[in-house]
């Protein structure tokens, strides 16, 4: 097997979104570094099975308007 072909692998602590941390090993940063999460399974609404907020601001709308007069003939 040829040295030095995988990446270096040692323990992270992780910081979920409220605040707690925990230990694990990772290929990603260095040793010791903290990953602060954005999004994780305590906050997400795919995990909580929260309603999800639809941040539209009118693009649904205008590519309705756009397309409002498109038709598809379908052939059965």
């Amino acid at each position: 097997m040829k040295k030095d072909t995988h990446p270096n692998y040692h323990k992270i602590k992780v910081e979920m979104t409220d605040g707690t941390h925990f230990e694990t090993r990772s290929t990603w940063g260095s040793e010791g570094d903290i990953l602060k999460l954005e999004i994780d399974p305590k906050s997400h609404a795919a995990w909580t099975g929260g309603k999800q907020k639809l941040m539209d601001k009118g693009r649904i709308s205008k590519f309705n308007k756009k397309f409002q007069n498109f038709k598809v003939d379908k052939k059965s």
